[in-house]
């Protein structure tokens, strides 16, 4: 029977999630219309009807992983600093760890309130149990008290459980059995799901994406379940107290510099209650948190030799890394054009007032224009701009994008290239900075940027393999300021393509792949240029802070209707035949979120079992 104090609990958040939801249905029908509003909603009451239990295991799978022949694997120590915990709650935590289908565990509970009795009572029942080990201490913050958790473990492996959350029931069955498909691996993490009464009816699913080193920059996606082994958190010395409130994502960095990379299991491993006083419900809970981040995240930058300043992203929690430009290095701009001198000239006019960055020059690459007020305008151009060059490429056959790119890079001379398109304007005077800074790393190959509609509704923030069978592009139609899914909306991170309307490419990394494949005469080939950069090493990356409209129509269909369909058929075909099932295995997007749409919702049909990827880390 619930307690008054956990009903009074229970109705204080009941309230404060009303209030929420009404500010928010009052705000999306102000900027979208009383319809938008009513269609979330019903949305929003659809995911609440969803099937109970959705994420969990079935019966069958349980009983499947307790049956397995698990001799050699690691024993798993679960490490829980309790603080005074909802009696409640801490009841709820120890029955998800005495549910687990993997036996080879260890509970290590480091009991610092002050109600020692309370919790000790809980503990009770598992005296002769010999696999938990409980040690009491006077309280020296989050994170000594986890340390001393870890000093407790006998196990190979440390898992980390706050005092109010839950396992799934299958979680160290999954830990354990990545840590012997992978035995180099050092470090691995898992999906999570938001409750707040029973995790039979989660309110959401983080379904995040495989190791991405930029994003984990930018916001500390990983959160729970997390698996140190350890060893190496030994090694790195621990959490430390002087980042208490962020110190997860302190502990994180400097694991991964130790391990290279993490395991990412793409499964809810993990239920995080969402109470009054838990983060869960918002950084408001902890204020001081974003501080230590920030210091966190400089201290990683100086450990790695990369010069950057760190400050606050566009939302709260979430951090933005300003990296120093090396020297002067030429950005080659290169514009394919045909006719619509209007956009061109539109686009011209953005880049020189806008952009900060004055190390550039454009090069115009005509092709199949034939009208005399066309090339009139390019004539005044070159007269008008500085650095602006003028190049037909005249190949007497029909517009083929990826031929007039590769002619573009021919005769570019910088050790950069931007391409754009005729029909884009800067809209942010640093966009070429924001490119250049995230280019300039050793790791990253191609760089893209965020482009709306003339509507201020997203156009791209970055592309996902696999959208509609092929490639889409990440949140589109979402409105401009919005934070997106996880707030990758807002971020810097690893995709696996971009597009090539704003993409700036590493020129070593443009020409080990002889540029563009010029088969992709109009289609796809911005998403083939990028997975083939990938495929070298390279990483891809998105940027929100370069932004810029890109004025394609929103219902243009040129592509897939009339004359046009069967170039746009034979391109979209070579791509299957290129990556095949790659396409719906991008490593940056779950398969728990639908192929039908952009907006990052669950998918209808979700997986029965998520296969234990191939590559390292997930991303081949």
């Amino acid at each position: 029977m619930a307690s008054d104090r956990d009903l009074k609990t229970q109705k204080k958040l009941k309230k404060k999630r009303r209030k929420e939801l009404f500010a928010y249905f009052r705000e999306i029908t102000r900027k979208e219309g009383l319809f938008a509003a009513l269609g979330r909603t019903l949305r929003y009451a659809k995911r609440r009807r969803m099937k109970k239990g959705r994420f969990l295991p079935s019966s069958a799978a349980l009983e499947s992983q307790r049956r397995a022949d698990v001799r050699g694997w690691p024993r798993i120590s679960v490490c829980v600093p309790a603080f005074d915990p909802d009696p409640k709650f801490f009841a709820e935590l120890l029955a998800s760890v005495e549910k687990q289908s993997y036996e080879n565990w260890e509970l290590c509970v480091v009991n610092a309130g002050e109600d020692k009795a309370a919790v000790n009572e809980l503990l009770a029942r598992f005296e002769e149990d010999e696999r938990v080990i409980v040690e009491e201490r006077a309280n020296t913050g989050i994170s000594e008290n986890t340390n001393s958790a870890a000093r407790l473990a006998t196990g190979q492996w440390l898992v980390f459980l706050d005092h109010d959350d839950l396992l799934s029931p299958d979680a160290l069955f999954e830990v354990a059995q990545r840590a012997v498909a992978r035995e180099q691996a050092g470090f691995i993490y898992s999906d999570e799901a938001l409750f707040e009464n029973d995790i039979l009816t989660p309110s959401v699913g983080h379904f995040k994406p495989d190791y991405s080193p930029q994003y984990l920059l930018n916001v500390n996606y990983i959160a729970h379940l997390a698996a140190v082994k350890k060893e190496i958190f030994f090694k790195v010395g621990g959490f430390r107290s002087d980042y208490d409130g962020a110190q997860d994502h302190d502990l994180y960095l400097r694991v991964l510099e130790e391990t290279g990379g993490a395991e990412h299991i793409r499964r809810v491993l993990y239920y995080w209650r969402q109470h009054e006083d838990s983060t869960s419900t918002g950084l408001e809970a902890k204020p001081y948190a974003a501080e230590a981040a920030k210091k966190a995240i400089t201290g990683h930058l100086d450990r790695e030799n990369l010069r950057g300043t760190v400050v606050d992203g566009m939302y709260p929690s979430t951090y933005k890394v300003n990296y120093s430009i090396k020297g002067l290095p030429l950005v080659s701009v290169i514009i394919p054009s045909c006719e619509h001198i209007p956009d061109l000239d539109r686009c011209l006019q953005s880049i020189y007032s806008k952009t900060n960055y004055r190390r550039f020059e454009v090069l115009v690459v005509e092709n199949n224009s034939k009208t005399v007020e066309t090339f009139n305008y390019y004539k005044k151009a070159a007269d008008t701009y500085p650095n602006l060059r003028v190049l037909v490429y005249d190949s007497g056959k029909g517009f083929n994008f990826s031929a007039v790119c590769n002619y573009g890079r021919g005769e570019a001379l910088g050790h950069y290239l931007l391409f754009l398109n005729n029909d884009t304007e800067v809209i942010t005077p640093g966009w070429m900075e924001e490119m250049l800074q995230l280019c300039q790393l050793d790791e990253v190959g191609v760089v893209g940027a965020m482009l709306y509609y003339p509507d201020d509704t997203v156009q791209h923030a970055g592309v996902v393999v696999g959208l509609g069978g092929y490639a889409g592009h990440s949140h589109k139609y979402a409105y401009k300021g919005r934070s997106g899914y996880m707030f990758r909306q807002a971020c810097v991170q690893e995709l696996s393509a971009v597009t090539g309307a704003a993409m700036m490419v590493k020129r070593e990394a443009f020409d080990k792949v002889t540029g563009f494949d010029e088969r992709f005469a109009v289609a796809f080939n911005d998403v083939d240029l990028c997975l083939r950069i990938r495929e070298r090493g390279y990483s891809v990356l998105f940027t929100p802070y370069a932004e810029g409209y890109h004025y394609e129509s929103k219902s243009r269909g040129d592509d897939e209707e009339g004359p046009n369909k069967t170039r746009f058929d034979g391109e979209r075909a070579l791509l299957k035949e290129r990556y095949g099932e790659k396409l719906l295995k991008d490593p940056y997007y779950s398969p728990w979120l639908t192929l039908d749409r952009e907006d990052f919702s669950e998918s209808e049909v979700l997986p029965e079992s998520v296969p234990i990827p191939s590559g390292g880390g997930g991303d081949d």
